[in-house]
């Protein structure tokens, strides 16, 4: 597309997204990224079965300017380690179908100018590329790291300063006008609706944009400094080459943040150190190699706890498949590492836990003892370990145990409980063919 066609397309911006064709794409993605009802409780299934009606009313109501973007629904995920929560809103179907279509119809007008050390929500760009990039910039001699760590970043967006930039690439008014309507909508908390006055919806489709839109002035300015760096969202690392370089930049670039981007540096989470004290989108660079870092892991040891529950009357199948459907995902991303021992961690305590619920559903020390022996543990080892006063957990890593539930008994499926369950094999191979990567 050339320069005259672009002007064209983006003169016609508010019109393609009043068209059914665009809002019928902008649905279409809502529906792939699935998500909670906003406060009216309409579903993406109940929308989508009155489809043509629901588009027809929304193109009508763009059309002659009755639309009003409702207030989102406020949602409180609580962080890893207990460290609070994170706030989101859901913004209702109808609205997160406008957000979608604007947001299909602005990507291609900003997303070609922002910069190369962005990779947060920029089409063929990736967190594994932007840890990959660090790893690369500090093994060309630049250990030391910025971390700058942005306090409430979503919540203290500003409205003017955002809508003035992105008025410097779109020309149609209507678009910038619609825009700051979306920010202004509210968030409805406990029945009560308060204004919004600054910040994005932490969890609407259009967001992730809006903060490229806010960061990428951050991102010419290091530039301009030639600073080397990798940014994904609001999570951003500078590179230099000495510890007094990295105090400079930390003073410096906090006060362009605060000061010109009226933006809030959190002292307290932001830190200058050598690249392996530092945690970039769950992973660390420790001699110039990749690991997942510490606080990932624990994270991912919380959830395997969280998923393998004491006491509770769920099949060994469904835990396994609840498991599988984590931990194939979890092993995917952080396939990035350099030591596999750090996956096999992960998996022994997976196993452990399942020993651990083997151990406990035989509710007397004779079931225990007869199952071991069934499964071809000598009677003084499965004696020895069920007639002792310890408990499930130290069981659960006894010899007699993990004889009778070798590591093998969950790849090849020999055990009864489970042989019928194939993707409990897919799990354990997937995990195996990632350590071994």
């Amino acid at each position: 597309m050339n320069q005259r066609d672009l002007f064209e397309e983006e003169q016609r911006l508010f019109e393609n997204l009043c068209s059914t064709l665009y809002l019928t794409i902008g649905f279409e993605q809502v529906k792939k990224n699935k998500g909670k009802p906003g406060i009216d409780g309409v579903s993406i299934m109940d929308f989508e079965a009155s489809l043509d009606e629901e588009l027809s009313q929304l193109r009508q109501e763009l059309t002659d300017w009755t639309y009003k973007p409702s207030p989102v629904r406020r949602v409180e995920i609580p962080k890893p380690q207990g460290q609070g929560v994170r706030l989101l809103g859901i913004p209702t179907v109808r609205d997160r179908v406008v957000q979608a279509t604007m947001k299909l119809l602005l990507n291609p007008i900003f997303e070609r100018d922002f910069s190369q050390h962005s990779y947060g929500f920029i089409s063929g760009r990736s967190q594994h590329q932007a840890v990959q990039m660090a790893q690369h910039i500090i093994r060309s001699g630049k250990p030391y790291v910025v971390d700058i760590d942005l306090s409430k970043f979503f919540d203290r967006i500003h409205h003017d300063r955002l809508i003035a930039r992105m008025g410097e690439k779109v020309s149609d008014k209507r678009i910038l006008r619609l825009v700051g309507i979306m920010l202004r909508s509210g968030v409805m908390i406990k029945g009560v609706v308060t204004s919004s006055e600054e910040g994005a919806v932490q969890g609407s489709p259009l967001s992730p944009l809006l903060s490229n839109i806010v960061l990428d002035e951050l991102d010419q300015e290091l530039e301009k400094r030639g600073l080397e760096f990798c940014r994904f969202a609001d999570d951003c690392n500078i590179f230099v080459k000495s510890q007094k370089a990295a105090d400079r930049v930390m003073e410096k670039v906090s006060q362009f943040i605060e000061k010109k981007l009226k933006l809030k540096v959190n002292q307290d989470k932001s830190q200058v150190a050598k690249s392996e004290k530092v945690k970039f989108l769950g992973f660390t660079v420790v001699d110039g190699t990749i690991a997942i870092a510490h606080k990932a892991l624990q994270s991912a040891m919380d959830k395997v706890k969280e998923l393998t529950p004491r006491g509770t009357h769920q099949t060994l199948e469904t835990t396994l498949d609840e498991i599988n459907q984590w931990y194939v995902g979890w092993s995917n991303y952080y396939s990035l590492t350099y030591y596999p021992a750090q996956l096999k961690k992960i998996e022994a305590h997976i196993r452990r836990r399942l020993r651990s619920r083997i151990v406990d559903q035989q509710k007397r020390k004779k079931h225990l003892y007869r199952k071991l022996i069934k499964r071809g543990v000598p009677r003084k080892q499965a004696g020895n370990a069920v007639f002792s006063n310890n408990k499930r957990w130290v069981l659960s890593n006894a010899r007699a145990v993990t004889k009778a539930y070798p590591n093998s008994w969950f790849i090849k499926e020999k055990g009864q409980e489970i042989r019928s369950d194939r993707r409990v094999k897919h799990w354990f191979e997937v995990s195996q063919w990632i350590s071994l990567a």
